[in-house]
């Protein structure tokens, strides 16, 4: 069998094994020590005015963010619908209710008109939600002017889940930086990766004074062990912190390369009928994170289960696009507000192998494998 295309595989090519040889010969291996502050200090000088504090996942960035915003028990939270599980879970953990919305179809985000239809009708139940969960899906950018505009006129915030798109620009702006609070994700399979990790961006200082707080078992700063609040062990790890640091001194070149991964499909796929991608609109900068294609089976004549189980017999991982929320028997209770666009997406969506040193024999690789498909339906 040929050797296996992995989705998103990490690369580690620079100086993450001297800064983590560098941690353990230092007494410093879990929260707190130099590569911590050094990480953190580096992603802050790129989003300044805003600044990052670095957990243990972008989950527990979406925990803390919404207990900032004040979620508590019984109140309502909005979130996209079309997105993965860690965007609405945190939700159900402070016992508040998720009210899931559509997609709009330009960058299959959350739609700004289904957004204040769901907040009016809310309001007519005298329920005001307390935040907005927005989803950079793929790494491309949510329509912020727009969403920005409604969460001013009815005083409710945003949350930027930007877990997918760190390097990703809307207007110019740093994507992480579009809401009051922001979570990017450095899970393994992302743009770059602690192993496990995430991070809560913010330009308001008491916001982030209070999550550093609370992910830190909210540890009074006094000499012995005194908790006024319950607290949460959310820091990520010093080690952790020197893989991100070696990391983030290569994130504009692997954005890049995660671009250019996406333009050589589409220059491969141009003759392919039925195949479509998501472009970037005007003012919008997608990092790419991972390459996806809709198939339109009445074209091609094969599905996306089709295209996925020829990878699979090919060795070439892929997956299908996020679920939408408001289909999973997870949140079967939750209301849901807009159209049919997430499920469409979701019904003819792929991902195709995104790998930053995803090589160009590999992609020919998916390529010929996408062909032989249509071969299969014209023979």
């Amino acid at each position: 069998m040929s050797n296996p295309i992995l989705l998103s595989s990490p690369l580690f090519e620079g100086n993450e094994q001297k800064y983590v040889e560098s941690v353990l010969n230092s007494p410093y291996i879990s929260a707190g020590g130099d590569f911590l502050n050094e990480f953190e200090n580096g992603f802050s000088a790129r989003l300044f005015p805003h600044h990052l504090i670095a957990l243990n996942s972008g989950t527990s960035a979406i925990h803390i963010g919404l207990m900032l915003l004040g979620v508590q028990p019984g109140d309502e939270v909005i979130c996209q619908s079309f997105t993965f599980c860690a965007s609405a879970n945190p939700i159900v953990y402070l016992g508040a209710l998720p009210i899931f919305v559509d997609s709009e179809e330009e960058t299959w985000n959350i739609c700004p008109e289904a957004l204040e239809n769901a907040i009016k009708d809310r309001l007519s139940k005298g329920k005001k939600p307390k935040a907005i969960v927005v989803v950079d899906l793929f790494g491309m950018p949510a329509k912020y002017d727009e969403l920005y505009a409604i969460s001013q006129l009815y005083g409710i915030p945003i949350l930027e889940d930007a877990a997918e798109s760190l390097g990703s620009l809307y207007k110019g702006q740093v994507c992480g930086s579009l809401g009051e609070i922001g979570i990017f994700s450095f899970n393994g399979n992302k743009i770059i990766t602690t192993g496990t990790g995430g991070g809560l961006i913010s330009d308001n200082p008491q916001i982030l004074e209070r999550a550093r707080y609370l992910a830190s078992q909210a540890r009074e700063k006094v000499h012995y062990f005194e908790h006024h609040t319950v607290g949460y062990n959310y820091r990520m790890g010093n080690v952790a912190a020197a893989i991100g640091r070696a990391q983030l001194e290569t994130l504009d070149q692997k954005v890049e390369q995660r671009r250019e991964v996406f333009q050589r499909y589409k220059m491969m796929l141009s003759g392919f009928e039925g195949i479509s991608f998501l472009e970037e609109p005007d003012g919008f900068k997608s990092n790419r994170w991972l390459t996806t294609v809709l198939i339109d089976p009445q074209i091609t004549g094969f599905d996306r289960e089709d295209l996925r189980l020829a990878f699979e017999k090919e060795n070439i991982e892929s997956r299908y696009l996020w679920k939408p929320l408001h289909l999973q028997v997870a949140f079967k209770d939750s209301p849901y507000y807009g159209g049919n666009v997430a499920l469409q997406v979701y019904g003819k969506g792929l991902c195709l192998p995104s790998s930053t040193h995803l090589t160009g024999e590999e992609q020919k690789r998916v390529v010929q494998t996408i062909a032989q498909q249509y071969q299969k339906v014209s023979d």
